[in-house]
């Protein structure tokens, strides 16, 4: 398959592991991401993740303003096949069209469930048991087009973003590498999807990232591990801004809102329970444990 010219398009690390596989499998002609973005306190310019790869193997990359305008620049490597991976952006026909074996994305839920661009931190703030990747042909909708091939995950209570991303990488890559064969030679069952049965994992914006303590603990907890390692959910403790980087939840009597203070221990009252927190990281600082954070901060146990 080393003649099969294959332009591979996404951005985080997520889509880091199949474009690997890839690369010794097919001639990956181009790379399309996105532009590089800021990153961290000075905001520097920091190239995507599978932009850095791409230039590392010596593959050309495009990062598009517009795939409407700017499509002809990914035509002109004629691409026998497309393949993307949470690139963010819905191809537009001419793109569809174009490749003779088709347009293929690996979606990190178990399709029609979450469709959209936030389906792993989704499938975790509600509280699913398990989760999975799709293989599909891609249409002109949002993730609607035929299942070539699914795979499940289990989602563990000790997974957050972080590690429940890098398992779905893993699944995504060897069920794109089980199919790619028959992709190229046609050999595929399409599936279509019961639009009946949709869900949309709508993007994670930062005003989600507040928590509510009137919710019950379970839920917070959830949410605190679908923001974790990033962007990190928050509440404030007397008017100081914290980052909740992990928690646990007791089931005990409450209320909501009320801090829970000792030596070692900080907790919030929410409906059902208290949140003990773990590691935070307060305003300008470093993460760190509780009792670091309750070190400097003596007038907490008054």
């Amino acid at each position: 398959m080393q003649n099969i010219r294959v332009v591979y398009m996404g951005t985080p690390e997520f889509a880091l592991k199949p474009l690997e596989a890839l690369l010794d499998k097919v001639n990956v002609v181009l790379v399309v991401t996105k532009k590089d973005a800021p990153v961290g306190r000075k905001k520097v310019l920091t190239p995507s993740p599978v932009k850095e790869l791409a230039l590392k193997n010596n593959i050309p990359v495009l990062t598009p303003d517009s795939l409407k305008k700017e499509y002809q620049q990914i035509l002109d490597y004629n691409p026998d096949l497309i393949i993307t991976c949470a690139y963010g952006k819905i191809l537009p026909k001419v793109l569809l069209d174009y490749p003779k074996y088709g347009a293929i994305n690996i979606h990190a839920s178990l399709l029609p469930k979450y469709r959209g661009s936030a389906p792993i931190q989704w499938a975790i703030i509600n509280g699913e048991d398990k989760t999975g990747v799709t293989l599909m042909y891609m249409d002109e909708g949002m993730d609607t087009g035929d299942i070539i091939d699914t795979e499940e995950c289990p989602i563990t209570i000790d997974d957050d973003i972080e590690t429940l991303t890098q398992k779905l990488s893993v699944l995504g890559t060897d069920l794109l590498i089980k199919n790619l064969d028959n992709i190229i030679s046609g050999n595929i069952k399409r599936i279509k999807q019961d639009n009946s049965k949709a869900t949309i994992a709508k993007m994670i914006e930062r005003d989600m990232e507040e928590i509510d303590f009137n919710l019950k603990g379970k839920d917070i907890i959830n949410k605190i591990r679908a923001f974790s390692p990033y962007p990190l959910t928050k509440t404030s403790i007397n008017e100081e801004e914290v980052k909740i980087v992990k928690a646990h939840f007791v089931n005990e009597k409450s209320i909501v809102n009320k801090l829970y203070v000792t030596k070692d221990s900080l907790g919030i009252g929410a409906s059902d329970g208290i949140i003990y927190l773990d590691m935070i990281k307060p305003s300008g600082k470093n993460i760190m444990n509780i009792k670091s954070y309750l070190n400097g901060k003596k007038d907490l146990l008054k």
